[in-house]
């Protein structure tokens, strides 16, 4: 059983930064991307950002563009988001999504940005 962990959540301070991590545990056949997305409260979950595994190919949505950079590491089987720049629009939970041949949602951990 596939099973995504997220970690690297916390409280930060506008424009400061965080780093996201998803560690990808059990059997995954062929990960076709890894991918970030976000629930603010009272708000639908949205995509932030996601990231090809063999092409390492990136897509952001425009609200994160030039602040957060999306990465994987194929040998540990971990994706990354590296936040800078934070605004407390960013606050909310980030949840971590793999696809193979289907979709797995890690847990969520949230990020709070607040001074």
């Amino acid at each position: 059983q596939v099973q995504l962990v997220e970690s690297g959540g916390g409280l930060v301070q506008p424009g400061g930064s965080l780093r996201l991590s998803c560690a990808v545990s059990g059997r995954t056949f062929s990960i076709s991307s890894m991918g970030w997305f976000r629930q603010a409260p009272g708000k639908e979950r949205e995509f932030v950002a996601r990231i090809t595994w063999s092409g390492s190919v990136p897509a952001y949505a425009d609200s994160v563009k030039g602040r957060f950079t999306i990465s994987r590491d194929s040998i540990k089987n971990t994706a990354y988001l590296q936040m800078n720049s934070l605004k407390p629009e960013d606050t909310a939970v980030y949840y971590c999504k793999l696809v193979d041949s289907q979709s797995y949602w890690g847990q969520g951990t949230q990020v709070t940005v607040s001074s």
